[in-house]
């Protein structure tokens, strides 16, 4: 049954990302990865809300758990296209861009999974 989970929440997390991706890109345009800064930041809001959530505050079976935050939460995010997306600034001599890229999205990344697990703790969720 967590295959299954996995396999399910996969499809609904990488239809997710494309949809987000386009919108941000529709948005701001393709010269600053916003979209997979976007994607990073809010998975990993939603991985420290979910996490918590299913763990402290509701019963959900642990194949259940596993799909949403392995399946659905592993195709959305990308910390493996913000690796070559960096490396792509960085070979194009944008130093600075890729070093605000990486800055922001790990503070911002660790600064949404704890703002995740306080709205999961304290809202109710």
């Amino acid at each position: 049954m967590t295959y299954l989970f996995i396999a399910v929440f996969a499809v609904v997390g990488a239809f997710a990302r494309y949809g987000q991706s386009a919108a941000v890109q529709a948005l701001f345009g393709r010269g600053f990865p916003a979209a997979t800064l976007s994607i990073n930041v809010f998975g990993s809001f939603l991985m420290g809300l979910l996490f918590f959530a299913t763990v402290e505050r509701f019963e959900i079976s642990p194949a259940l758990r596993t799909g949403i935050l392995t399946g659905g939460l592993g195709a959305y995010t990308t910390f493996s296209t913000f690796s070559l997306e960096t490396l792509n600034l960085i070979e194009a001599g944008e130093w600075g861009k890729a070093a605000l890229y990486v800055g922001a999205s790990v503070v911002l990344s660790i600064g949404a999974a704890l703002l995740g697990a306080f709205v999961s703790r304290n809202l109710g969720v």
